[in-house]
């Protein structure tokens, strides 16, 4: 039996989501955005949502699996009275530009439809305009050509972006996220748990959390003394090294490493380091019941009071009031 007690007496009024498939999309990014919203029509026993798929000539849209999508209505008839739109598209976005889908998705934006972006639907919707000033996300992989091509978009690596009336992600079970992030928005935290419970999830990960982007991929071509230098760090969080001690073990002056750090990251040495156990310690107070003091001695802080300094100075929160957030 649905729990009608999550909602209240008054009519919940029915959301129109409209789905619009690209050939080549990934069926992995389209579940993890469609299903949850399956799901909550499920446990609350009624239809909360309401799905219309579309494709840009209508028909069948073959997906990245070489498994299609049927029964697409042509997405010219997309109607303006939709609640929301998903873009599902493939990342990269092929060069070829569908004059009439972005003429179509500049209407939708203009009548007031919250537009959303999956995998390459964010830059579709880049180049329909829609995201001008807005914050968006996309695969990390595409983060140095969406920026160039894309100027007026404030993109950032977060894991998804919700931004007004525009939501963006970055792909693969980053959907998941983000439709359960707007799910407890529309309904209310306790019928999203139960969603998350209904697909296992362990949690729902926050926007802000950044794209886990390869090491190798975030350095691009750094030499290879700062990749080590970075790998290291990162191998040690619990007992930190020293600037001296990294430049030991690397072979390198601490002048150099430091020269190194300063060029390619913009940061010194123990900057750095201290943002990566900042983060890390971020991730333990929102993932596990570890008290507070046990993750300061994780994260290389000699004190809970020096930890607690460090991560207001950081994130503008104290960890106690991190946990309430």
């Amino acid at each position: 039996m649905p729990n009608t007690s999550l909602f209240t007496t008054r009519e919940i009024p029915t959301r129109w989501v409209g789905v619009l498939v690209l050939p080549g999309f990934s069926l992995l990014a389209q579940a993890c955005a469609l299903e949850p919203l399956m799901v909550v029509n499920q446990l609350a026993g009624r239809r909360l949502y309401r799905l219309q798929a579309f494709a840009p000539e209508g028909g069948e849209v073959t997906s990245l699996a070489e498994m299609s999508l049927a029964a697409c209505r042509p997405f010219e008839l997309a109607p303006v009275e939709l609640d929301m739109l998903i873009v599902c598209a493939p990342s990269p976005l092929p060069a070829a530009r569908e004059s009439g889908v972005l003429g179509r998705l500049r209407l939708l934006g203009r009548s007031g439809v919250v537009l959303a972006g999956v995998g390459g639907g964010t830059e579709l919707l880049a180049r329909a305009g829609v995201l001008d000033g807005y914050r968006a996300t996309l695969p990390w992989q595409r983060f140095a050509a969406f920026t160039r091509d894309f100027p007026r978009v404030r993109l950032t690596q977060q894991l998804f972006e919700i931004d007004r009336d525009r939501l963006t992600c970055g792909g693969g079970t980053a959907a998941m996220d983000m439709m359960m992030t707007l799910i407890a928005s529309h309904h209310g935290s306790e019928l999203a748990e139960r969603v998350s419970e209904h697909f296992v999830l362990e949690r729902v990960r926050m926007a802000d959390e950044p794209q886990q982007v390869p090491l190798r991929a975030r350095l691009g071509h750094a030499p290879a003394p700062l990749v080590d230098a970075v790998m290291l760090m990162e191998a040690n969080i619990e007992e930190p090294l020293t600037t001296h001690e990294l430049a030991e073990h690397l072979g390198i002056s601490r002048r150099q490493l430091e020269r190194l750090f300063k060029k390619y990251l913009q940061a010194v040495p123990g900057r750095y380091y201290l943002d990566l156990r900042l983060k890390e310690a971020r991730r333990l107070l929102r993932d596990s019941d570890m008290p507070a003091g046990e993750i300061a001695i994780k994260t290389g802080f000699s004190s809970p009071a020096h930890f607690s300094t460090a991560y207001r100075n950081h994130f503008g929160v104290t960890p106690r009031e991190e946990r309430l957030l």
